[in-house]
């Protein structure tokens, strides 16, 4: 028996998790790259070409005959990963071996295969832990069926993560038995679904969710799902942010891309019912940089695109301005979530036991500075300001 194959025999008499076959000896070799990986029940065999992967199951009592007609002399690299272990074998073009078993702790590569990020990046304890099978991520596409991260998904799953962080900060300190929230425009609904499943099975509580939107088709296809994966306490309604009549006590809104003022109608519903927290990454602020006309400081409108960028930050600013005069402790944070969007500000509010009225007041004259400054008009200080206030002389 050849040397190589003693090696590959003894990788794989150990319960490998995922096999890489690489570095083929001719340039003209039909597969650059062969990967396997560990299903629930087989192994998925990928061969890449320049241009196209090829697909092929294969039984575990088969996997070292294919490996082996698969290497056939042609490969000069092989790597195998145990949950222990990663076996390295390197061939010569003249059949030379180099062969080393290296324990996972002491590389950053993880054992699956199906991530390859730095020691940093797995030293990292992340809420929605890899290892869960969380279905909707494996229905995004984030999670393999064994709840291990995709490679090409770490992005992704790392932005939702960070959601959840920002959430927890506000909730996991809350002694409560039940939660309610409403999700204005949820949209496909991807961050309501890991919502969910956060409070239920990381912080145990019973969470009653609405999501809403004015898609009928995103409404039937979100129930469906909530149905799927046994989301008793998850609903999907039709229905527009301007007026919504909430069926319980809301504890937290949630609004991620409402467009231009339909956040604003969202902040407002959530002010109204006096929710203890408030999520919203808005989207689209174009109300301001229409009404906006400088003069002191008219430099910020000679270009276009700084008027742009700065009156989407002034909306943002006042929005949060305005949440404090209403007796919240907010905060702005950069958030960019796993739609890519170039919107990456989260506003964070959470209801305060009692707001100074002195505090109240600074921050409603900062408003008022500004709005006087570039003639602005903003939605929601029209609809949580007093008309007596407005008049303010």
């Amino acid at each position: 028996m050849s040397e190589w194959k003693q090696y590959v025999e003894e990788m794989l008499a150990s319960p490998v998790n995922k096999v890489v076959i690489s570095h083929p000896k001719s340039k003209s070799e039909t597969y650059k790259k062969i990967s396997i990986s560990k299903k629930k029940n087989f192994f998925q065999i990928e061969k890449y070409t320049d241009k196209q992967v090829f697909h092929e199951n294969v039984q575990p009592e088969d996997l070292l005959t294919r490996c082996v007609e698969l290497i056939d002399d042609q490969y000069l690299q092989v790597n195998a990963w145990t949950d222990a272990m990663e076996y390295a074998l390197l061939i010569s073009k003249k059949g030379k071996c180099s062969f080393k078993k290296i324990p996972q702790k002491q590389q950053g590569e993880c054992q699956t295969g199906t991530c390859a990020w730095d020691n940093h990046n797995r030293k990292k304890q992340y809420l929605l832990e890899e290892g869960n099978v969380i279905a909707p991520l494996v229905d995004m596409g984030i999670f393999t069926q064994e709840g291990k991260v995709v490679r090409s998904m770490y992005d992704k799953y790392r932005q939702i993560n960070r959601f959840i962080e920002l959430i927890d900060d506000a909730v996991r300190d809350l002694d409560v038995k039940t939660l309610h929230v409403i999700d204005f425009g949820c949209g496909k609904s991807y961050l309501t679904f890991i919502l969910y499943y956060y409070l239920t099975e990381i912080r145990k509580v019973n969470a009653e969710i609405i999501g809403l939107d004015l898609k009928e088709e995103v409404i039937k296809n979100c129930n469906a799902a909530a149905q799927k994966y046994g989301y008793d306490g998850l609903q999907f309604e039709m229905g527009d942010i301007n007026g919504y009549k909430a069926p319980f006590d809301v504890d937290m809104v949630i609004t991620l891309h409402a467009c231009d003022t339909a956040t604003d109608y969202a902040l407002y519903n959530a002010i109204q019912w006096k929710a203890k927290m408030i999520f919203s990454v808005p989207c689209c602020q174009h109300e301001l940089n229409h009404q906006m006309k400088a003069e002191t400081l008219s430099i910020l409108s000679n270009y276009g695109i700084i008027q742009e960028r700065f009156a989407a930050l002034a909306t943002d600013a006042i929005r949060g301005n305005l949440l404090e005069y209403c007796g919240y402790k907010t905060q702005l944070l950069e958030f960019i979530d796993f739609a890519h969007t170039p919107k990456n500000i989260l506003i964070r509010a959470t209801l305060r036991d009692n707001t100074p009225k002195r505090h109240r007041e600074t921050k409603l004259q900062e408003v008022h500075h500004l709005m006087d400054e570039f003639h602005f008009l903003p939605t929601l200080y029209g609809l949580v300001v007093p008309e007596e206030v407005k008049n303010r002389g």
